[in-house]
């Protein structure tokens, strides 16, 4: 009888014990996904932020792990791109970034700003040639793109040509493109220049300074008006 009692008893504690597994069990299988945790140091090769249906909208990545791109929802074939951000956008494009690097040659970071369906069109940038050359530019960056000559087609064009390997019809490709507007044109900076000049240096739809504000590293101003072949008229 007093074995019965005592089997009875562990029973009852092994019955205890269970339901209390099972419960905390549950507890932890419906936990409030909203709930956050909190950690005070974190070592990640990569961190992709996604929306709640997986779609990609940044990745913050070292050099080895970093993003190859992406437009069309489709990712670009590998490459080497630095350490840093990169932004994707609805439309699974990439849209812009931050990314920077160093070396005992020259170091840079660049904040970048694409134009819908195509490259960057702003971007703030710091570059140094820390070699032989010793020079630094650092500001704001803008560029036109067309609208009707899109990333993908940009990258099939030169593609084509390095199959091709042919200087001399590459060079006459390009001609072309500029021809029918679908080249990229530098149409303004805001910063200082590699040989020292600090001011502002606006450039016509084809890519050629027009207009000179600046400051020169022998603190003389300038406000220069040029033609299309790079002279002063004004």
């Amino acid at each position: 009888m007093e074995k019965l009692i005592r089997e009875v008893r562990i029973l009852k504690i092994y019955a205890v014990s269970l339901t209390i597994v099972c419960i905390l069990f549950f507890i932890l299988a419906f936990k409030d996904k909203t709930s956050r945790q909190r950690f005070e140091e974190i070592d990640v090769e990569r961190i992709n932020i996604i929306e709640k249906d997986g779609t990609l909208k940044m990745t913050i990545s070292n050099k080895k792990r970093q993003h190859p791109g992406m437009f069309n929802n489709k990712e670009l074939k590998p490459r080497e791109r630095e350490a840093g951000l990169i932004f994707f956008n609805e439309l699974g494009d990439e849209c812009g970034g931050l990314v920077y690097s160093a070396d005992e040659k020259e170091s840079g970071m660049v904040y970048s700003f694409d134009q819908r369906n195509t490259d960057q069109i702003m971007q703030l940038q710091y570059l140094e040639d820390a070699g032989d050359k010793k020079s630094r530019t650092y500001g704001l960056k803008l560029w036109d793109r067309p609208d009707n000559f899109p990333m993908e087609e940009i990258m099939k064009f030169e593609d084509s040509l390095k199959r091709l390997n042919d200087p001399v019809a590459s060079k006459k490709a390009y001609a072309k493109l500029r021809q029918e507007g679908k080249l990229t044109s530098e149409r303004f900076f805001a910063g200082k220049t590699a040989a020292g000049d600090v001011g502002l240096f606006i450039r016509d739809t084809n890519g050629k300074v027009r207009l000179r504000v600046y400051i020169d590293k022998n603190n003389q101003t300038h406000i220069d008006k040029l033609d299309e072949n790079g002279n002063v008229i004004q």
